[in-house]
């Protein structure tokens, strides 16, 4: 079966893409579809509309890696009805379309916890790039996961626009480490560089996501929200190969018994901070505590290259 892997940015970004594209070539490996990977369409639903009908053409299938999808993927299901469809990080359903869901919010639950327990400076940050649907349940849950330890801490979260260009990403995470922040919570592709750099000049400590990044910058992450979101690409390239459409939407997260998230900590934190992690981790397993995939705070914004508050519901 000739099965089209679609991405949007980059592919090589040390982050959610990269570890989606580790799917593709371990399914690649086990023979399980003739693969192809499109990458580089840029966050325009135009061009994602027209790449992907265009990407029809040449495969009988398609999975589309990321929530930008959500918009223009059942959309392009419905006309093309002899094709097979999925979306990684999705949350549409239909004939021919399937949706997988690594819960990311799970682990950045957890991030919440441990920034809210390591801050100093009693103020903490979120950044991400594209708001789209699986980045602000991330930035609820974390937000969620910052006042499960500390009701009243501020939270200064924002999405900048951009998943790629470390410029921005540099200017906002620099503003947020001015406003008082000291642990930065990113959900970010290749523009976490941009944050890596403003906390090396700031001080200000990162919580990687996707893949872990205290393994590959142990000065600068003290934590990192894993999300294996290459399982999901092998579980949906394997559903599509066997004709399969889950009736629902296939989550991966900790209630699910799925250890494809979990919160990668720094080895010097204290043994206090670790055993709330768990703490908590369990929690979130047995349902006893309900991740928030839903915010409507305040929001950090750039005005003139300065720092405000607005809000946004």
């Amino acid at each position: 079966m000739r099965i089209a892997v679609f991405f949007v940015g980059e592919v090589d970004d040390r982050g959610f893409n990269a570890s989606a594209l580790a799917g593709v070539v371990a399914a690649r490996d086990q023979g399980l579809a003739e693969l192809s990977v499109v990458r580089g369409v840029p966050y325009d639903q135009g061009v994602i509309r027209n790449a992907l009908r265009e990407t029809l053409s040449k495969a009988e299938g398609l999975i589309f890696v990321g929530g930008q999808g959500n918009l223009a993927v059942p959309e392009v299901a419905a006309e093309y009805r002899d094709h097979h469809f999925a979306i990684v990080q999705g949350a549409h359903l239909g004939r021919n379309l399937a949706s997988y869901d690594v819960r990311q919010e799970d682990s950045a639950f957890l991030a919440g916890v441990l920034a809210a327990r390591v801050s100093q400076t009693g103020a903490v940050a979120h950044l991400s790039g594209h708001r789209v649907k699986p980045g602000l349940k991330g930035r609820a849950a974390f937000v969620g996961g910052v006042h499960h330890v500390a009701p009243d801490m501020p939270v200064l979260t924002g999405f900048c626009g951009t998943q790629d260009d470390s410029n921005v990403t540099h200017q906002w995470a620099s503003a947020q480490a001015g406003a008082g922040a000291d642990v930065l919570f990113t959900m970010l592709n290749a523009a976490r560089d941009g944050a890596i750099a403003a906390c090396h000049e700031t001080g200000m400590r990162q919580i990687g996501n996707a893949l872990d990044w205290v393994k590959m910058i142990p000065d600068i992450f003290c934590a990192s929200a894993l999300a294996q979101i290459d399982r999901a690409v092998i579980r949906a390239i394997t559903d599509m190969v066997a004709g399969h459409v889950p009736s629902r939407i296939v989550e991966m997260g900790l209630a699910d018994r799925d250890d494809s998230v979990a919160l990668s900590l720094h080895p010097d934190l204290e043994k206090g901070h670790r055993d709330a992690v768990s703490t908590v981790a369990a929690q979130i397993a047995s349902r006893a505590i309900t991740v928030p995939v839903a915010y409507d705070g305040p929001e950090f914004t750039l005005e003139t290259g300065e720092a405000s508050w607005t809000e946004h519901a």
